[in-house]
């Protein structure tokens, strides 16, 4: 089996003092390669870092994190597009609009998403969104730049039936599943098959939302293995297939 994490935080300090076995552990399970993505000025360098120590494994993703816009979003957003210049990427990410954490900054917010989404259109690279509590902000965002000029995929997607149909009208997105779908609390276990398989990517957003039944513990991309089973089970597909099907969905939208 072949596995792409395609969001996983390797770059967080948590993972300073063992990130060889971390990596060793999820490619005993299948996952050879891992999408980075960026958070705020801080955690390039890190990035950067894993990348050239895992040159082919580890691929960056670069953006502002809607938490991290503030009055310097501005002055935040030039540095980061300086990055973009000088250092290939496979996304501009981790980008969007959280308005769980955040309102004040609501309107920056919206400002900083929007230009980094014209970045998108730019370079001609995909979008990793981050939504909380702003999927029709983030839709009205979409539609102002123009949606079918742009591709990428909802992050830790866990909207409702409604949001889902809206993203699936979107030719060129795809919907990142991870931990989450193992909860038992989670109702998108039952209408996540009315998506196609083909518009699913596996993500584990580590060292956040571990799966059942390691819940508790840190996360890690060897855990994917607990969501690719749930998802297998949603959609009654082998594991295989599952597994065929995103990677090589994974690897289109991130040409990696």
């Amino acid at each position: 089996m072949f596995l792409i994490d395609t969001h996983t935080h390797l770059n967080i300090k948590v993972f300073n003092v063992d990130i060889h076995e971390v990596i060793r552990r999820a490619m005993i399970v299948g996952v050879n390669k891992f999408c980075i993505p960026n958070i705020d000025l801080t955690s390039t360098s890190r990035i950067n870092i894993l990348c050239n120590n895992y040159p082919n494994i580890c691929f960056s993703m670069i953006g502002l994190h809607p938490t991290n816009i503030n009055t310097n979003y501005k002055k935040n957003l030039a540095f980061i597009h300086n990055e973009l210049i000088n250092r290939q990427h496979i996304a501009i990410g981790e980008i969007g609009i959280d308005l769980y954490r955040n309102k004040k900054y609501a309107k920056k917010q919206i400002e900083a998403f929007e230009e980094q989404l014209h970045w998108s259109i730019e370079w001609n690279l995909p979008v990793v969104i981050h939504t909380r509590e702003a999927f029709l902000q983030v839709f009205e965002s979409l539609y102002k730049i123009g949606v079918n000029k742009l591709r990428g995929v909802f992050h830790s997607f866990n909207g409702n039936l409604e949001t889902l149909k809206e993203i699936l009208t979107y030719k060129n997105f795809m919907i990142g599943i991870n931990g989450m779908i193992t909860y038992k609390s989670i109702e998108l276990q039952k209408y996540l098959s009315t998506a196609p398989i083909e518009k699913i990517l596996l993500e584990t957003d580590a060292p956040y939302l571990t799966p059942m039944p390691l819940k508790g513990k840190r996360n890690e991309p060897a855990y994917i293995i607990h969501i690719i089973q749930k998802i297998a089970k949603i959609y009654n597909l082998p594991i295989e297939l599952v597994a065929k099907i995103t990677t090589d969905g994974a690897k289109k939208l991130f040409n990696i």
